[in-house]
């Protein structure tokens, strides 16, 4: 499976990588949920995300858009294991709506915490922080 450049998969860690550049928006939510529905049906063991939005320098979306993608992960993964989803947010508006959907997805196997700490990412993700520090390579990781 070929994943968008800004989309990595650690198969060895378990870890789901988006680091989303320029605009925030319901395309590139779509996007990176549809690469992310793939994987989980292809995927045998459950994993880890991280979506990384320090770089994404505007955010169009909306209250109504981010609570319609909330329930729509929440149905989409009901009855999986327990994963852990860590938000790196810095701007206000990625850091709000990341709490809205961690609200909204509590009670569900997605557990979803917001951060504006790389380090603190790594230490709850338990991964090592020279990971979520990394940018994507040219390659497309499959």
């Amino acid at each position: 499976m070929r994943l968008p450049p800004e989309v990595q998969f650690h198969d060895d860690i378990r870890l789901f990588v988006w680091r989303p550049r320029g605009v925030l928006n319901d395309e590139a939510i779509e996007k990176v949920v549809g690469c992310l529905e793939d994987l989980e049906a292809r995927s045998r063991e459950p994993f880890n995300r991280f979506a990384d939005t320090v770089a994404a320098n505007e955010i169009e979306l909306n209250f109504k858009y981010v609570i319609h993608v909330s329930l729509h992960r929440r149905l989409a993964y009901a009855g999986r294991p327990p994963v852990k989803s860590a938000i790196l947010a810095t701007d206000a508006t990625a850091i709000h709506y990341g709490r809205l959907h961690a609200l909204l997805t509590q009670g569900s196997p997605i557990t979803v915490r917001v951060f504006q700490d790389r380090e603190k990412t790594a230490q709850w993700l338990g991964v090592p922080i020279e990971l979520l520090a990394m940018e994507p390579s040219a390659e497309k990781h499959e």
